[in-house]
């Protein structure tokens, strides 16, 4: 008799069996893969931002803009020129879907957990064409607003006016956000949970969520860019005057029972 070819049952599912197993171990690691990839285009996205800041500031005598708190002279709305409405640019990888559609309906992301990973927007600024969204925001203390107008009333010495001065490297310029601003200080109390909405009273929280495995993306005033620790955000160099050991710093005696459970399990700076 002419034998038959072909796999029989127990085969089949042997086979099935060792796709499913490899496909457990593979899919963690292509996910890593895919968040590292985003990563890196968010730390692109900064650096290009970086060269846009370091633009404006040569064509204004090393000066920036002046700041929210002057009709039209928010950073997202000075900048225009160079990134004209590009959600690509303006935007994390990690941080795509906005609070605020197109057509004006909330979509309910802000002030939750999904907030961390939602943009801000979209939004209607005046002197700009069209509504925009993002995810990035400005550390306001890089501003060069007139005498009399600085944000929440802070001390005029308080601004990084321009890019030239000592330290850059450590003060944060352009970053991952929860708004297009923020004017933190070091007594500013940590997110109650990851992606809460952002609090006028505690400002570091706009930046603090977590979108990149415990980090987020920063240029710094030099225009260098990397990933900052979240816990390490209360150690950076915000403004002139502002403490780098300040209550929620490792030099401050911070203890891990301080942090909100969500942040708990961050390292420590």
């Amino acid at each position: 008799m002419k034998k038959s070819k072909g796999f029989t049952l127990i085969e089949l599912l042997v086979v099935i069996a060792i796709i499913a197993l490899l496909m457990g171990i593979l899919m963690p690691a292509l996910q890593r893969v895919r968040q590292q990839a985003r990563t890196v285009a968010c730390l692109a996205n900064l650096k290009q931002w970086g060269l846009w800041l370091s633009m404006y500031a040569e064509d204004y005598n090393g000066r920036f803009m002046q700041g929210f708190t002057i009709s039209n002279q928010r950073a997202v709305q000075v900048l225009w020129p160079y990134y004209k409405g590009d959600d690509n640019i303006l935007t994390c990888p990690n941080a795509t879907k906005p609070w605020i559609d197109e057509n004006g309906n909330t979509t309910g992301m802000e002030g939750t957990f999904l907030g961390s990973t939602s943009a801000w927007g979209y939004v209607q600024l005046s002197g700009l064409p069209k509504r925009i969204k993002g995810s990035y925001g400005v550390n306001a203390y890089c501003n060069d607003p007139p005498k009399g107008s600085e944000p929440h009333s802070r001390p005029a010495a308080d601004f990084w006016r321009g890019p030239n001065v000592a330290g850059a490297g450590y003060v944060p310029l352009w970053m991952d956000a929860l708004r297009y601003n923020g004017v933190p200080l070091q007594t500013d109390v940590p997110p109650p949970f990851d992606g809460a909405q952002w609090n006028d009273n505690a400002q570091i929280g706009r930046y603090c969520m977590n979108r990149h495995q415990g980090f987020a993306g920063c240029l710094f005033l030099d225009f260098s860019a990397r990933k900052v620790g979240l816990k390490e955000l209360w150690t950076l160099k915000w403004h002139k005057s502002y403490n780098p050991a300040g209550p929620y710093t490792k030099a401050g005696g911070v203890q891990p029972s301080d942090w909100p459970d969500w942040l708990m399990p961050f390292k420590e700076y």
